[in-house]
């Protein structure tokens, strides 16, 4: 790489970490000004990235409010739903559900991301660890992967039989109808992205500290194995591609742009209207001259290391 080159990567390594901490600055928005964002980085974001930033946040939390009125309409309706993310390794599957997650009652949409299967799983039906997580009435359960590993990584890592394979397409739509006459809606998204992008991302993972955890010996692996995942993937779409579960692809080499357009989708496939709430009154405090508060022992406390400039 000629110098050039090494000055972008950095300077998109350094955008990398950046994003990242904007993932925990959404929650602080409310408090902080965009352009404010990004003081003190080595590389500074020009106008046009400042501008392109605060539509991202913009419509982010626009569409955050329409998750929270479709999540009152599921706990009101008793709807039933069930979402799939699929795709390779560091695609945003976790982004995505992190900013679907993000603003929601955690009793009404939860998130899914099973281990590899126990030696006693390995031996149950196919399906059956999958199914006690399936939603009750008025929930949205958000699988990060699910059964579709079968077709995914253990076919193309060899930890199924051929046998085991084909008996995975030949179940998997009949187990997907079952779920929709069943009442519960079954939405999939395949987030795909480039050989280059999936590099980078992986790149970015290992010079950044708080992210080296998400790099695992099976994700590096996957890196040889691009094409085996390509066609596997290919076979996977094209056996259960079905008009009671479609498929949906996401174009994911832009984070941001993924995460919008995915949410954008999901509102969409789901027929939600604003349920009006009740006006909160706050009742007045009830005190009771006879209660004497009991002092609390100061070693309970945990100690005050920080304290904020302006002494909150």
């Amino acid at each position: 790489m000629d110098q050039q080159e090494i000055g972008d990567l950095h300077r998109r390594l350094e955008r990398e970490l950046l994003d990242s901490y904007d993932e925990e600055l959404e929650l602080e928005l409310d408090d902080r000004r965009f352009d404010e964002i990004g003081a003190g980085e080595v590389h500074p974001p020009t106008d046009a990235e400042k501008a392109q930033r605060q539509r991202y946040f913009k419509e982010l939390l626009r569409l955050q409010g329409e998750l929270v009125k479709l999540q009152d309409w599921v706990a009101t309706t008793k709807h039933r739903v069930v979402i799939l993310f699929e795709g390779r390794d560091a695609a945003g599957k976790g982004g995505v559900i992190k900013r679907i997650t993000q603003r929601l009652n955690p009793r009404v949409c939860r998130v899914v991301a099973l281990p590899a299967p126990n030696d006693r799983e390995r031996t149950q039906w196919y399906f059956q660890r999958y199914v006690p997580h399936l939603p009750a009435a008025g929930e949205m359960v958000l699988f990060d992967r699910s059964w579709y590993n079968r077709a995914g990584v253990e076919r193309v890592m060899g930890f199924c039989s051929d046998d085991d394979y084909e008996e995975f397409f030949r179940s998997v739509p009949e187990f997907e109808r079952m779920l929709v006459r069943s009442g519960i809606q079954l939405i999939k998204y395949w987030f795909s992205i480039t050989d280059d992008e999936q590099h980078f991302r992986f790149l970015s993972r290992i010079h950044d500290p708080l992210k080296q955890w998400k790099l695992s010996p099976m994700d590096l692996e996957s890196r040889a194995r691009w094409e085996k995942y390509t066609e596997a993937k290919e076979i996977m779409l094209e056996r259960t591609h079905i008009p009671e579960a479609p498929w949906w692809i996401v174009q994911a080499d832009d984070k941001k742009a993924a995460r919008l357009n995915c949410i954008h989708h999901l509102l969409g496939e789901m027929p939600y209207e604003e349920v009006q709430r009740p006006l909160v009154d706050l009742p007045e405090r009830v005190r009771h001259p006879d209660y004497v508060r009991h002092e609390v022992p100061p070693e309970m406390f945990v100690p005050d290391y920080f304290r904020l400039p302006d002494g909150s």
